[in-house]
C-alpha cells in the first residue's frame, strides 16, 4: 500500500505537469472504486485551472475554483503521467479507471487492479469533508511533536506501534516507516504507550520525520502495486533495518532481526537495540 513518502513522491511528480493548467476533460472508466465515482466530474471539472495539488495524509487535493477533487491511491493504486502523443494513451488498460486531461496536452491517468482507491468531489472547505476533518497532524509538521504524542499517552496500555498507525494521532505513517523509526528510537514496537516518557518521544518525533523525509528524498518504496508518475522505482527499500528482515543480522548488533503480528499487520524489530 502507498504510504505518506510514496504520496508525497506521485504529489511531487505530477505538480509540475498539472498546477496552473486547465482541465479540458475527465474520463471514467469505472465508476466502482472504494466509493462510486461522482458522476458530475466532468462537468465541473472541465474548464477549471489546477490552482496546486496538495496532500493531506495519503490523500491528493487538486484544487480549483469550484471545490476540490479528492484522489487516494487506496491499496493499489498508482497515478501517471503521460502524453497525448503515448500510445498508451489511446489503449488504457483493464484497470486504468480514470484520466485527468489537461490543456497542455497530458494525461494523469489513474489504474488501480484492486478497486480500494477513490475518487471524490467536494465543495467548501476540504480539510471539513468527513474523511479528512479528523485527522491527526502531519507528521513533518512542527504539530506533530513529544509533548503532544505524552500527553495522548498517559494512562493508556495501547502499543507504541499501534499509535503511530493511529491516523487520528498522527496522520500517513503506514507499517514500513513506522517500523524503521521505532528501530532508530530503539523502542521496541509492543511497548505500552504509558510507559514512555517525554524524552523517548521526542526521540521518536525525530527519527519518524527523519526516516520519513530519507524516504521521500530516495523516490519512496518499491511497493508491489506503487509506481512512479514518471514510471521510475523508488530506493529507499535498499536502507531498511528491520522491516521485512526477518532472520537476517540486525545491521547494528548483528542480532537477528524478529517478527511478530500487531493487529493483524507484521512488526519487525531488534531484541537488543529495541526495548
Amino acid at each position: 500500500m502507498p504510504e505518506l513518502p510514496e504520496v508525497e513522491v506521485t504529489r511531487n511528480g505530477i505538480a509540475p505537469y498539472l498546477e496552473q493548467h486547465h482541465i479540458t476533460a475527465i474520463i471514467v472508466r469505472n465508476r466502482k472504486l472504494r466509493w462510486p465515482v461522482p458522476e458530475c466530474l466532468d462537468a465541473v471539472l472541465r474548464g477549471q485551472q489546477i490552482q496546486t495539488i496538495m496532500r493531506r495524509g495519503k490523500y491528493l487535493l487538486f484544487i480549483v475554483d469550484a471545490g476540490t477533487l479528492i484522489i487516494h491511491l487506496g491499496m493499489s493504486g498508482s497515478l501517471r503521467i503521460l502524453t497525448r502523443d503515448n500510445p498508451a494513451v489511446n489503449a488504457p488498460g483493464v484497470h486504468d479507471h480514470f484520466d485527468l486531461i489537461a490543456e497542455n496536452r497530458v494525461v494523469m491517468r489513474m489504474r488501480d487492479p484492486r478497486r480500494f482507491g477513490a475518487v471524490l468531489w467536494h465543495q467548501g472547505d476540504v480539510l471539513q469533508h468527513p474523511l479528512l476533518r479528523d485527522l491527526g497532524p502531519e507528521p513533518i509538521s512542527e504539530d506533530f511533536n513529544a509533548e503532544r504524542l505524552y500527553k495522548h499517552s498517559r494512562g493508556r496500555k495501547s502499543s507504541i506501534k499501534t499509535m503511530l498507525m493511529d491516523s487520528h494521532v498522527v496522520v500517513g505513517v503506514g507499517n514500513i516507516y513506522a517500523n524503521e523509526a521505532l528501530y532508530h528510537a530503539g523502542i521496541h514496537p509492543s511497548v505500552a504507550i504509558g510507559r514512555i516518557g517525554l524524552r523517548r518521544y521526542g526521540k521518536l518525533v525525530r527519527e519518524v520525520r527523519t526516516v520519513l523525509q530519507k524516504a521521500i528524498h530516495a523516490g519512496g518504496s518499491s511497493l508491489r502495486d506503487f509506481a512512479h508518475a514518471n514510471g521510475n522505482p523508488g530506493y529507499f527499500q535498499q536502507h531498511y533495518w528491520v522491516y521485512g528482515r526477518t532472520g537476517l543480522p540486525c545491521r547494528t548488533c548483528h542480532t537477528a532481526i524478529r517478527q511478530i503480528r500487531q493487529n493483524q499487520r507484521s512488526s519487525f524489530y531488534c531484541p537488543d537495540c529495541q526495548h
